[in-house]
């Protein structure tokens, strides 16, 4: 009996778990991608095709974005994305210091 109650303990900690890892909200990974969205709106510049670029970031104690790299075959796309992102201020709250982020952007014609 006492290694049924055990199983049955162990059983309810492994769905607890593997629950509430699933029910993780995305709410401020969506939100910043909608401040990115909102920053890199109407280039200054015309696009023939899509262009994709790859950013990674920091943000400092401001909690301003820090372009570190922006990895794209375009450079007046690596110029726009860093002239657009590179120290503004974005209201959700991520993890500041020497985290690292990585986004991709795709620049479509519209």
């Amino acid at each position: 009996m006492k290694t049924l109650n055990v199983m049955l303990l162990a059983a309810v900690f492994a769905i607890s778990s593997i629950a509430s890892a699933s029910t993780k909200s995305t709410e401020p990974e969506t939100s910043f991608t909608e401040e990115v969205k909102e920053l890199l709106k109407k280039p200054s510049f015309k696009i023939d095709n899509e262009i994709k670029a790859k950013v990674v970031f920091t943000l400092n104690a401001e909690g301003e974005i820090v372009v570190l790299s922006v990895d794209s075959e375009s450079e007046i796309v690596k110029s726009f994305i860093k002239n657009r992102l590179n120290y503004q201020k974005i209201e959700t709250k991520l993890e500041t210091g020497i985290k690292f982020y990585t986004i991709p952007v795709r620049v479509v014609a519209s």
